[in-house]
């Protein structure tokens, strides 16, 4: 009885995982994992939306002291509209990006992962007078990104500084 009971339970997840897979597979767009937009997205009296509570969230307006969120802004050289043209360009030649929004000295892209298909918004506003491009990266659903967000931010910076020359120092 325990073996017979036991191999249901093991066909169920194997079933469930199956179903997973094939919903995934087969879905072009959004997947059971994509969440819905953050109600705040966009720039606010001059800010990104302030960090999440939980460790799934980067952002350059977080407070320097938050280790768990801080990350530098972009630095650019120039006009902040020609930076943010450059910088999608870098976004563009990224797998599994979306751009939902490029207006004015905003930026909003979406990034799907490629096996479930979670979807994490990744914001940039630029700063003409500092020189900046201000950055959020935050997944919609979930509570651990394990450093995803992260990692992507730094790996836009190389790039996007690669795409400017010499790096800028802070």
């Amino acid at each position: 009885m325990l073996k017979r009971s036991l191999v249901m339970v093991a066909l169920l997840v194997a079933g469930f995982a199956a179903g997973i897979a094939l919903h995934t597979a087969f879905t072009q767009g959004d997947t059971v994992f994509s969440g819905k937009p953050a109600s705040n997205l966009g720039v606010h009296d001059g800010r990104l939306a302030p960090p999440g509570r939980t460790p799934n969230n980067v952002s350059s307006q977080a407070p320097k002291d938050d280790a768990e969120h801080y990350i530098a802004p972009l630095r650019f050289r120039g006009n902040g509209a020609e930076a943010l043209a450059a910088l999608r360009k870098v976004l563009d030649a990224m797998d599994r990006t979306r751009i939902v929004r490029h207006d004015g000295e905003y930026l909003h892209a979406e990034f799907r992962s490629k096996l479930m298909g979670y979807v994490d918004d990744v914001e940039f506003a630029v700063a003409e007078k500092e020189g900046v491009i201000h950055v959020r990266s935050a997944s919609r659903l979930g509570r651990r990104d394990y450093g995803v967000n992260r990692a992507r931010v730094e790996a836009i910076r190389r790039r996007f500084e690669a795409a400017q020359g010499p790096t800028l120092k802070a």
